[in-house]
Parts: structure tokens; C-alpha cells; sequence
């Protein structure tokens, strides 16, 4: 198993799942919406939080899931898919699949 996703399993899977999960039950996944987004940490947190506030607490209170959630906003498009395809590989992440897609759409709100 990869440290990458070993970590993603470390952390709850959370983060990895607001990165990752757009479209897995699709046969096509689209994650271009979370994939190009020019959201920041705090506007991608303020989303989650708007959407599901114990999802967002289970964030903030990891150290782990910040720092991949973190990551991920900083890194480009090629580096996010990287990210999104080690996080397609944890199955716990398909339950937040609609989370992913809603605060993808909203977090420009923030």
C-alpha cells in the first residue's frame, strides 16, 4: 500500500474525500470543478462547514487532513489529479461524493 494512501486511511479519509471522490460513482468521473478550482483553504473549509459542520470539525481538528487539504489547494491542476487519483483508491471516501460536488460548486461564495 502507498504512504499516500496509507495517510489518506490515517486521517479519516476526510480531506482526501473532498479532494478525491467527484464523480467516483460515475462511470466517467468529472473532477474538474475541485480540479481548477482557484478556491483557498479557508473558503474550501467555510463550504464544507456550510454544507456538513461535523465534516468540517473532523477536518480542523485533524493535523493530517489540514496538511493534505492544504496541499492540495497549493498544488496545479496536474498535481491535484495526482492527488484525486490515490484518494479514488480508499473506498471509505464514496460517501462524499455529493459534499465534494457541492462545495467544488459553492466555495467561491466564501
Amino acid at each position: 500500500m502507498r504512504i499516500a494512501t496509507k495517510a489518506l486511511i490515517a486521517s479519516g479519509g476526510v480531506a482526501a474525500a473532498l479532494l478525491g471522490s467527484a464523480g467516483m460513482a460515475a462511470a466517467a468521473p468529472n473532477t474538474d470543478a475541485i480540479v481548477n478550482t482557484t478556491c483557498t483553504y479557508p473558503q474550501l473549509i467555510a463550504a464544507v462547514n456550510a454544507q456538513d459542520p461535523g465534516v468540517a470539525q473532523q477536518i480542523e481538528s485533524n493535523p493530517m487532513a489540514v496538511g493534505y487539504l492544504q496541499n492540495f489547494v497549493a498544488s496545479g491542476p496536474e498535481q491535484r489529479r495526482t492527488y484525486i487519483r490515490q484518494a479514488q483508491g480508499v473506498p471509505q471516501i464514496v460517501q462524499y461524493t455529493s459534499l465534494i460536488n457541492n462545495v467544488a460548486a459553492s466555495c467561491k461564495s466564501f
